[in-house]
């Protein structure tokens, strides 16, 4: 079995990042809400308690059963998980006098303390905690301090226990690498053999197990995540995967044939499918965003449905869900999750069409995506393709859609696009695109007035999509796209930049 690192999410907003900081150490690991924690057995080599948004004192508050895991495998209680097990040991937690909220300075730190060890006196770390642990058992040991908080961290006498107050997992945390490292290695003895490469020599065997000579339908979209799918899944069963790639008209600029050769040239058994003018048809008058989302959803599970009844005898339907669409679909806290928009791999398929699935990179985070595609030999002008929304223009258009406003959007789109590339900048941006708008404008062109649409441009960095920063991009590359779009495209008179981070914006409008 696996060796694996167990974290426990209590519904902290670090838990995500806990995960990519150990899987950064090559250790393989996997979230599970509280209430659903694995049985203990062999392969648990350590488990992680994350944060909460809860207090210890609220009644309403997570209530885990440790016995299963205490004193059988190390612990590492992070904020609320250090927290509760000092509560529930005999400690008392109460409300701060003086509440920490960012960056503080460990003091007293332990040398000696196997968690602790290498890490420097007054070393900057992150809190975020409304509480403290103001009293400890005699069992506990304290390992760290900060000016403000005593209890920083501490050792369980006669365990591989421990609780910190502050989080490891963030940037701010200079040194979290070194205590994460200690716990995970040094304590937890986790062999740091989870690579890119294992993945896919251990995925490969499994998805040979898994599916024997069945065959395959996988919907390619043009994007990473199911171009690397794909590709695991042909290294595992060869022809047998059958690939469906369906242009719905929402895609960019001659998008569809560029990707369409690219995968047959790669050796894919990919068939491509023009379903534009039904998608069209079923978006035609529809404004709302997530009434747009659910047809361009339907239509493409009906062309989906009908071009795989083509394919005789297919078993299996693959998919590219990674991780974080995995971990956002199940509530930490037990109650419901809440719904910001429609995700296009989630939801299941309709009973009619009686596929198994199969999702060989479920496991992995974006990042993690690309690192695997590398290590198979794909190019990196399809791995380093920008994320690219499942219902595509369609959501990138506000309003109803018309094929005359995709036509329009296709067309600044690209020289945006073909521009960051031009000036080197494609690389440096996480996610970019443009909107069309749903507004006129006046403009006056050659000494006439225009009265014309305006389209918004948005470039983000980020990591994994979770949260994002909008990227500042140079003025005169701005200006010489703008210059471009308004003179290039018959019917645009106005571009304005989209400054937004996410949160509170999502990086696409709708």
């Amino acid at each position: 079995m696996q060796e694996m690192i167990l974290i426990l999410d209590f519904g902290s907003q670090y838990t995500q990042l806990i995960a990519r900081r150990v899987r950064e150490l090559n250790v393989y690991c996997e979230i599970h809400p509280w209430n659903k924690a694995p049985e203990f057995n062999s392969s648990i080599k350590g488990v992680i308690l994350s944060g909460s948004p809860f207090s210890v004192l609220d009644s309403k508050s997570p209530q885990p059963d440790l016995n299963s895991f205490r004193g059988k495998t190390p612990l590492l209680g992070v904020c609320f998980g250090a927290q509760y097990m000092a509560n529930t040991s005999g400690g008392e937690v109460l409300p701060s006098e003086i509440r920490e909220y960012g960056r503080a300075h460990l003091s007293s730190i332990k040398e000696d303390c196997e968690l602790t060890h290498g890490m420097t006196e007054g070393t900057q770390v992150w809190m975020s905690h409304g509480d403290t642990i103001s009293s400890i058992p005699e069992s506990f040991d304290i390992i760290c301090s900060t000016e403000d908080v005593a209890v920083a961290g501490y050792k369980i006498k006669g365990e591989k226990s421990f609780g910190i107050q502050f989080h490891p997992e963030v940037y701010h945390t200079t040194e979290g690498k070194i205590l994460l490292e200690n716990f995970i290695v040094s304590i937890c003895q986790v062999s740091q053999t989870w690579t890119p490469g294992s993945f896919v020599d251990s995925t490969v065997k499994e998805l040979k197990e898994k599916i024997g000579n069945d065959k395959v339908i996988l919907g390619l979209s043009g994007g990473v995540d199911s171009s690397v799918a794909a590709f695991l899944l042909q290294k595992a069963i060869g022809d047998n995967l059958h690939c469906i790639f369906v242009d719905n008209g929402l895609l960019r600029k001659d998008e569809f044939e560029d990707v369409l050769d690219s995968y047959q040239h790669l050796g894919l058994n990919v068939k491509g499918v023009n379903a534009k003018e039904e998608f069209y048809s079923a978006l035609a008058g529809i404004s709302d965003p997530e009434k747009k989302r659910k047809a361009i959803g339907k239509v493409f599970i009906d062309v989906f449905d009908r071009e795989s009844h083509k394919v005789e005898n297919a078993t299996w339907l693959a998919q590219g869900t990674i991780y974080p669409d995995v971990i956002e679909s199940v509530s930490a806290t037990g109650g419901p999750s809440q719904t910001i928009k429609s995700h296009h791999n989630v939801g299941g398929l309709p009973d009619y069409m009686k596929l198994k699935i199969v999702e060989p990179l479920r496991l992995l985070f974006k990042d993690e995506v690309r690192r695997v595609g590398k290590s198979l030999g794909l190019p990196h002008e399809l791995l380093g393709r920008h994320p690219f929304p499942g219902p595509g223009l369609g959501i990138r258009i506000l309003g109803d859609i018309t094929e005359e406003k995709v036509l329009l959007l296709q067309q600044a789109d690209a020289i945006y696009i073909d521009a960051l590339k031009k000036y080197n900048l494609y690389d440096e941006v996480w996610q970019a695109g443009a909107i069309l708008l749903p507004v006129q404008s006046v403009g006056v062109m050659g000494d006439e007035r225009t009265y014309e649409k305006a389209v918004a441009l948005r470039a983000v960095s980020s990591t994994d999509g979770m949260t994002a920063d909008w990227s500042r991009l140079p003025y005169d590359f701005l200006a010489k796209v703008s210059n471009d779009i308004i003179n290039k495209v018959k019917g645009i008179n106005r571009v304005v930049l989209d400054i937004s981070s996410k949160p509170p914006a999502t990086i696409e409008w709708e």
